[in-house]
């Protein structure tokens, strides 16, 4: 099987599990060095790193804060410079939190650190890697379909990270296309991961709300986001890829 991207590295934020893992794994079978970052899953993440070097690339984890600028500045700057360069950036790192506007109940730390993560980190990533990458560049993030739709009370701050990655990324893409970079944004839908397991409470609505009658698999994410970070994708820029079993059809 042709190993696609051999002689490129790959940045996975968030992925010492979940739909992050599954990313750095697939990236990994096409060939592609890859450094994945975590907030606090050291065991996990080492447990990826293995993963990945069994399939016989180079893998290394490194601890992050993705609601600091500064952590994911140094963040990009230690992987180009122990990799020796870096090709793709897969903002996956992520956090979601729940609150209705008139309850005063909220914890609005929280729901600030929501857009701290969710869309300050991706920012921060995308200004630091811009000017690193060369011709040819791939920038793909994990967004959500609830980007584009509020299913229930209480996700419109969540709604909003993941719209304004929408946003940022037909803005990037626009900002980083004589460059020869791509930018596009992946958009699960309910996927099976220790986070939103496919048993759990609201298991029965997300899954009768699609149009496959099932949760996906973080592979089938990860799938998509190999074909974008591919050479076969290089004439998809600024576009939105929902990957949620018709959940939007």
């Amino acid at each position: 099987m042709s190993k696609t991207l051999t002689g490129k590295v790959a940045l996975v934020t968030g992925g010492s599990r979940g739909i992050g893992a599954a990313i750095a794994k697939a990236l990994a079978d096409d060939g592609a060095g890859v450094a994945i970052s975590y907030a606090a899953s050291a065991g996990k993440a080492d447990a990826v790193v293995k993963e990945l070097n069994a399939k016989g690339v180079r893998a290394e984890a490194f601890k992050a804060d993705q609601a600091s600028s500064k952590e994911v500045e140094a963040l990009v700057k230690t992987v180009a410079e122990r990799f020796g360069r870096l090709d793709i950036l897969v903002n996956n790192a992520g956090v979601f939190m729940t609150g209705q506007v008139h309850d005063r109940a909220n914890n609005l730390a929280e729901l600030d650190r929501q857009f701290a993560v969710n869309v300050g980190g991706v920012a921060a990533a995308v200004r630091a890697a811009a000017p690193l990458m060369r011709e040819g560049g791939r920038i793909i993030s994990i967004g959500s379909v609830v980007g584009e739709t509020s299913p229930f009370p209480g996700i419109a701050d969540y709604s909003a990270t993941k719209g304004a990655v929408a946003a940022y990324t037909r803005g990037w893409a626009r900002d980083l296309g004589p460059m020869g970079i791509t930018v596009n944004n992946v958009q699960p839908g309910p996927i099976d991961t220790d986070m939103n397991p496919a048993d759990g409470d609201s298991a029965p609505h997300a899954t009768a709300s699609t149009a496959l009658g099932r949760y996906g698999k973080p592979e089938e994410v990860a799938a998509a986001v190999a074909f974008l970070a591919s050479p076969n994708a290089g004439y998809i820029t600024g576009a939105t890829l929902n990957v949620d079993g018709g959940l939007t059809a």
